[in-house]
């Protein structure tokens, strides 16, 4: 079986279901609401935003939306998460719930902030 190399998020929407490509299209714009700086781009074959270096991810599964906010991003809102299938540097959120958006715009302004507070940090680094 042949696994579709995606060129554009356009492109990874458009190759999933209905039901999934609306959940999807809410992951999507709910980052730019929250990182409206952001630049998307297909990273690991998955949509993703970047701003000062890689900031999230989401992904398409058979039962659940992935979302990949690397481990700070989890590890900083662990309790909230908590109700969720979880790995070190990835949440599950159902398909046969509602997005929890809330939370995503949370970890998202989180990630920008810790993006920019680390290229603030190496700028200040190189100037020495």
């Amino acid at each position: 079986m042949e696994v579709t190399k995606f060129k554009t998020v356009q492109e990874y929407l458009s190759a999933q279901p209905g039901p999934v490509k609306a959940m999807l299209q809410q992951m999507r714009s709910t980052i730019k609401e929250a990182a409206p700086e952001a630049e998307e781009a297909i990273s690991y074959n998955m949509p993703a935003f970047k701003l000062q270096g890689m900031l999230v991810w989401y992904a398409a599964f058979k039962n659940h939306i992935g979302f990949y906010p690397r481990p700070s991003g989890l590890e900083a809102f662990k309790k909230e998460i908590a109700v969720y299938k979880s790995s070190k540097g990835a949440v599950q959120f159902p398909m046969d719930q509602p997005l929890p958006l809330a939370l995503v715009t949370k970890i998202v302004k989180y990630r920008v902030n810790e993006n920019k507070a680390e290229a603030a940090a190496k700028g200040v680094k190189k100037k020495r």
